[in-house]
């Protein structure tokens, strides 16, 4: 197991559990503002649909998430192990990273190549029944703060399915701001340093058994 085996020492239980709390504070009080114009809901699988950088940080969280669901629901878990192994064949040969590690490529080329690498895979903690995620209370911080309007260098950000009709100024008055003091930003270093892993990978390596 790639993750499982770090996840007790690596893993920063206490800190990880604030920053949630703050992140999904902050998700509820610019859900309050959005109203109607948030359109997110259960079963709306839009940002499920394409692979993502997740840091490992939110790699050793899924993984954790994934070993508790292996005690409380083994079936599902196994579903999980199942379409995590298959999404990474799908994906592996075009990788733009290291295949072995899982690590994804940090120069220009690669981040290039990301850029429009598998944008119709769907995530395998996804249930394509239900249209629910399996690991809802440990997915990574980009699940956390999709769709509302979010910060970054291009300006503020949304889900192509909200605010249809807000202008600028109601945009702008929604902006979630996730994580105000950079906690993750520490935890991280915190993680990287105990597990001597650093760069980002994808959910389907973390996912692997």
């Amino acid at each position: 197991m790639r993750y499982a085996q770090r996840v007790a020492a690596g893993f920063p239980s206490s800190g990880d559990q604030k920053l949630i709390q703050i992140v999904d504070a902050a998700l509820a009080d610019a859900a309050r503002h959005s109203g109607e114009w948030l359109a997110c809901r259960p079963g709306c699988t839009q940002c499920c649909i394409g692979v993502f950088a997740i840091n490992q940080l939110d790699a050793l969280r899924l993984r954790r998430g994934l070993e508790q669901l292996k005690k409380h629901d083994p079936g599902r878990a196994a579903a999980v192990v199942r379409r995590a192994g298959e999404s990474w064949s799908r994906l592996r040969d075009g990788f733009p990273g290291n295949q072995k590690s899982g690590i994804l490529g940090d120069d220009e080329a690669s981040a290039e190549k990301f850029e429009e690498f598998a944008d119709g895979e769907p995530c395998p903690a996804l249930d394509p029944v239900t249209g629910l995620c399996e690991l809802y209370e440990s997915r990574p911080m980009t699940c956390r703060v999709f769709g509302p309007p979010v910060r970054s260098e291009g300006g503020l950000g949304v889900c192509e399915l909200c605010f249809h009709g807000a202008s600028e100024e109601e945009i702008a008055a929604c902006e979630m701001v996730s994580d105000p003091d950079d906690l993750e930003s520490r935890l991280l270093e915190q993680v990287e340093k105990r597990c001597k892993i650093r760069g980002n990978t994808i959910v389907a390596y973390a996912l692997l058994d």
